[in-house]
């Protein structure tokens, strides 16, 4: 008698994406940051810097690259500015800020 693959390659198909989710969940946080309207109320009221001098911050650091996508998310500690960047030469950056202080906090 035969027996049926389909059930073993569902129960591997299935740990692989259970394995593989916590690290594309570490990359996006998107389920915590904030929409247009809590962004600018954190302008507003001094919690957050703007995108403007975030950016300034950040091309101290890294000259000649550009801005492709933002958010502002909360973080650990507070506000943090997720930014993904495009080099000159092609090369994908994502950097964080803390939008507190304007400060990088890491760049990947």
């Amino acid at each position: 008698m035969p027996v049926s693959r389909l059930p073993i390659l569902l129960i591997i198909l299935g740990s692989l994406a259970a394995a593989t989710a916590p690290a594309f969940a570490a990359d996006a946080p998107s389920h915590a940051c904030l929409n247009k309207a809590e962004q600018h109320a954190a302008i507003q009221s001094h919690k957050a810097i703007s995108l403007g001098q975030a950016m300034k911050s950040v091309r101290q650091r890294i000259k000649r690259a550009e801005l492709v996508r933002a958010r502002l998310c909360r973080g650990g500690s507070g506000l943090v500015y997720s930014l993904t960047l495009l080099g000159r030469s092609g090369k994908v950056l994502r950097v964080a800020v803390d939008a507190g202080s304007g400060e990088l906090i890491n760049q990947r």
